[in-house]
């Protein structure tokens, strides 16, 4: 089958989209754009983006839209990225507290023209983000900052409530998906990440030829350095020239996947067909705060 059929073949049944509609996706849309700010729901063409602004939550995308590298499943822009904005950090933080958001994720483009990757940037938005809604809870979805822990260590210790950073595959797959990133250096970024304290989080996309092996090989593979929250959804081919569908996997095998991630460790799985990473991330925090003794 030649691409193009493939991307253009109907979807399966339970790909079913919520449209993006009604008062609440409104507000989110007219805050996102006064503020002049930036979201994955729409750069990375998120399928879930009805569903989480009808719920008046958002993931901001911060350090501008164009990223530095060019995965062959993102659908984010690819270039010469703009000079950082030092007062997005501010806006971003007024829109969170005028759309009441009780959990927000933030995540960025690769900044790899910048000494740092943006982790200083990063570190303080995050600052920014508590100053002004301190009952606010955050998650950062970061880029790898090339394995080096001083610039991972500089997210960790603006203490987001969890931090996640996705293997977005399986081991042998990598290298066709993802420019620059590696798995074994994206699974010390987790385990540095575990270390430091934080709720440590990452998640795979399914449909792109990987094995069941292969599969429950990376949940074993996260389990070890610490990872606490996996998330499982389908991979989604955003236009032609990104790497195409290969399988659709039923909601069946989701859930299957699911309970095995459970009964292997991790405390919560997010495992269905529109699962993606920041999707009902809130209840993320709430399922993998520690028990006190």
């Amino acid at each position: 089958m030649d691409s193009k059929k493939q991307n253009t073949r109907r979807l399966p049944r339970w790909m079913k989209m919520q449209m993006p509609k009604g008062e609440s996706y409104s507000k989110v849309k007219n805050i996102v754009a006064q503020h002049k700010l930036h979201t994955i729901c729409t750069s990375g063409n998120c399928p879930n983006i009805g569903d989480c602004w009808n719920r008046g939550t958002a993931t901001f995308m911060i350090l501008g839209d164009i990223c530095t590298r060019s995965c062959k499943f993102c659908g984010v822009k690819t270039g010469k990225p703009l000079p950082p904005d030092l007062e997005e950090p501010k806006r971003v933080a007024e829109s969170v507290r005028l759309m009441n958001i009780k959990h927000c994720v933030l995540t960025s483009v690769d900044r790899d023209d910048l000494d740092d990757g943006g982790s200083a940037f990063w570190a303080e938005t995050i600052r920014t983000m508590k100053n002004v809604n301190p009952e606010t809870t955050i998650e950062a979805l970061i880029p790898d900052f090339d394995g080096v822990k001083d610039l991972i260590s500089k997210v960790c210790d603006a203490k987001p409530e969890v931090i996640s950073h996705n293997l977005e595959t399986v081991e042998r797959l990598t290298s066709q998906i993802r420019t620059r990133a590696k798995y074994r250096r994206s699974l010390e970024v987790i385990k540095h990440i575990a270390e430091s304290g934080v709720v440590a989080k990452s998640g795979i996309m399914l449909g792109l030829g990987e094995t069941e092996e292969e599969i429950l090989q990376t949940m074993d593979d996260l389990i070890e350095v610490g990872c606490k929250v996996f998330t499982l959804g389908q991979y989604l081919a955003p236009t032609l020239e990104h790497i195409q569908v290969m399988e659709y996997i039923t909601p069946e095998k989701f859930e299957e996947y699911r309970i095995i991630g459970l009964k292997k460790g991790f405390r919560f799985v997010e495992s269905s067909p529109l699962v993606r990473s920041s999707y009902h991330a809130e209840y993320h925090v709430e399922s993998n705060k520690e028990k006190k003794e």
